[in-house]
């Protein structure tokens, strides 16, 4: 079968095609033909051996993936074969907190990845996705999807008519801008794009901000909401987690999603003095995911996809979300 693999990590110029044995298949796996395949930043991060030094190589890459289930092992009970199932970004973390233990397998992270023709994978570590879907809009769900799902919902407890500021149009930016207004939240949001903000603003937005335009962003949020928002989505990491701290309201929440702007030090006096709550988002259980799918069918959401390649171009498809021209989500047709 064919896969994209990095056998070194020097960036997107380590991706290379490769070809793998078909995987056998344990009593309780399942054997997923991929069809389609959606990346994240830290797909990126793999290619350069900076997300873990755990990564063994060669590795596959890629880390959401769709698929039809083509076989299954002999004690399988979870799902049959031609079953449309989504894999779990970690396989592991079924329900409950997360721990240590299920931290270290993190699919394309610390274990093989989803650009492949087939993967192998433990039932419990597969999730039916909602059939109005196309594959590449349910290759959204596992990394991006569920990441604001668990930001706003699970651990974010946003309420109707709090005020929510999501950060950039990444994949899970927007997902959590449209989670947000179904559940009856004012969302303001922000870019250094004049063409992504008037995407924004056609999204319905109660407010969109130009960081470029506005250096001091946190002070017109606090202006727009009368004191701060309640909920932050944040994405940028150092590089915006101060002014996120100041765009917060007394008593607010953080879901600190990631770090895209890279390190770097931080005062914690603010969090202390405001009695914010900063709380660590990575991805989400499967019964998380579960709950969101009920959330999407019973709302006919649709993701946001800027492109998709073809799996001959998949090398394209990186250098492409690299370029940070993309709104929304990058997906690979795989089958």
């Amino acid at each position: 079968m064919r896969v994209y693999e990095i056998r070194e990590t020097r960036g997107i110029e380590s991706i290379t095609p490769g070809d793998r044995p078909v995987p056998q298949l344990a009593d309780r796996q399942v054997l997923v033909r991929i069809k389609a395949v959606s990346l994240n930043y830290s797909d990126l991060s793999v290619t350069r051996g900076a997300y873990s030094r755990n990564t063994p190589l060669p590795f596959v890459l890629g880390s959401d993936g769709v698929g039809n289930v083509a076989d299954i092992g002999s004690a399988v009970t979870r799902v049959g074969r031609d079953e449309r199932v989504a894999l779990t970004f970690m396989p592991k973390w079924i329900q409950g907190p997360i721990t240590e233990a299920m931290t270290r397998a993190a699919r394309g992270r610390t274990i093989d990845g989803t650009l492949a023709e087939f993967v192998a994978v433990d039932e419990n570590a597969v999730v039916k996705v909602p059939e109005y879907l196309s594959d590449e809009e349910a290759a959204t769900l596992p990394t991006a999807g569920l990441t604001a799902w668990n930001a706003l919902v699970s651990h974010g407890k946003l309420q109707p008519g709090e005020w929510v500021l999501t950060l950039g149009t990444g994949g899970v930016s927007l997902f959590a801008t449209q989670f947000a207004q179904q559940i009856g939240a004012r969302v303001i949001g922000s870019s250094g794009s004049v063409e992504k903000l008037e995407r924004l603003r056609q999204m319905g937005l109660r407010e969109v901000i130009n960081y470029r335009a506005t250096p001091d962003w946190a002070k017109r949020v606090r202006e727009v909401t009368n004191g701060g928002v309640d909920l932050i989505a944040e994405v940028g990491g150092a590089a915006t987690l101060e002014q996120s701290l100041r765009a917060v309201r007394v008593g607010g929440r953080i879901s600190l999603i990631g770090g895209l702007g890279g390190a770097g030090a931080i005062n914690p006096m603010p969090i202390v003095m405001k009695s914010i709550t900063v709380q660590g988002i990575y991805v989400g259980s499967r019964e998380m995911f579960e709950s969101m799918n009920e959330f999407l069918s019973m709302h006919r959401l649709r993701p946001v996809i800027d492109r998709t390649f073809d799996f001959d171009n998949a090398r394209e498809a990186f250098e492409y979300l690299e370029s940070w021209r993309h709104f929304g989500k990058v997906c690979v047709r795989v089958g």
